[in-house]
């Protein structure tokens, strides 16, 4: 049977009960005593938003266990950006430690002992910065140590969990970034030029915020780690999957194998590797083929190092798709 979550959690929704129904169903098994729930308003240029909104926050009031309950619903739409960065600035006010879940992140029971568990040992190590629950790695690429999980210089955002002092490294603007830019300091994170070029463009978007760019928070989150030399943890097995992905998606459009598969599980008691060095046969694989190579194009695009900022693609993008549309 599986025991109650000792540790509080955090949901973040917007405008959709189905998914919601089924996350919420999952957290309401674990019985977490403490419950944040973080609800962006609706879009005044999508009328269907009041009424889907409204009933995403009904789901989320079906609570029947012993738990405290806060609440963060925003009267209008904040956007991705300032309502997941602002929540977990209120969530990470008012206490250490969380578990942090989307809408659309579905966990696996073993999801919450396993934060439950490293959320304790790696307290106060300044090292670590993240518990991840997603793993997109193939299973092949696993470690030969047996361990339960390993470490990344990556931060995986469906299903995670981190504490106050990690949280507090975060800043929206980045304002660091443009002089850590310009002297080479990325050449000390990651290993090719076609990297460096990726993670240059994305920090420029989330430094910059055109309109037109990312509307998104975890880039400033990967920046905040890189810049305090944190290291987040990854599950052997992925413990979280998936339910948003496809056109309605916000930015995770394209399907990823491992994320739309049902979840693996871990066993207990918990095997915990010998080193916290970032395991790089599985970072080097995530970089090149999933975060460059999701689709042919963004293959194409990341190989070729073209000097086009990311909203600037984007807004071509959208044109092109206007302009064969209207044909």
């Amino acid at each position: 049977m599986q025991s109650d979550c000792k540790s509080p959690v955090a949901l973040i929704l917007f405008n959709r009960p189905e998914v919601t129904e089924r996350v919420f169903a999952a957290i309401r098994a674990a019985r977490p005593p403490r419950l944040f729930l973080i609800a962006d308003g609706p879009r005044p240029n999508v009328p269907s938003d009041t009424a889907r909104c409204a009933a995403a926050r009904e789901v989320v009031e079906k609570v029947d266990w012993s738990c405290q309950v806060w609440r963060k619903f925003a009267e209008s739409n904040l956007g991705l950006r300032r309502n997941v960065s602002e929540g977990l600035d209120w969530v990470f006010a008012e206490t250490e430690e969380a578990i942090v879940l989307e809408d659309d992140c579905l966990p696996d029971p073993s999801f919450f002992p396993f934060c439950d568990e490293l959320l304790e040992r790696y307290h106060d190590d300044a090292n670590v910065g993240m518990i991840c629950g997603t793993n997109l790695a193939p299973r092949e690429i696993a470690a030969d140590d047996g361990a339960s999980y390993y470490f990344s210089r990556y931060c995986y955002i469906w299903g995670w969990a981190t504490w106050r002092r990690a949280w507090q490294c975060y800043d929206r603007e980045m304002k660091e970034w443009p002089s850590l830019g310009k002297n080479g300091w990325l050449k000390e994170k990651v290993a090719t030029s076609t990297a460096i070029n990726f993670w240059r463009r994305h920090f420029d978007d989330g430094y910059e915020q055109h309109p037109d760019g990312l509307n998104t928070w975890d880039i400033q989150l990967v920046f905040a780690f890189w810049r305090h030399q944190m290291r987040s943890i990854v599950p052997r097995e992925n413990l979280v999957r998936n339910l948003g992905i496809g056109a309605d998606a916000t930015h995770t459009k394209q399907p990823r194998r491992r994320a739309e598969q049902s979840n693996g599980f871990l066993k207990f008691p918990l095997q915990h590797p010998a080193r916290q060095a970032a395991y790089e046969k599985a970072d080097r694989h995530m970089q090149a083929k999933v975060f460059e190579a999701l689709t042919p194009w963004q293959r194409i695009y990341w190989k070729l190092q073209l000097p086009f900022p990311i909203w600037t693609v984007r807004r071509t993008r959208r044109w092109l798709g206007n302009a064969l549309g209207a044909k």
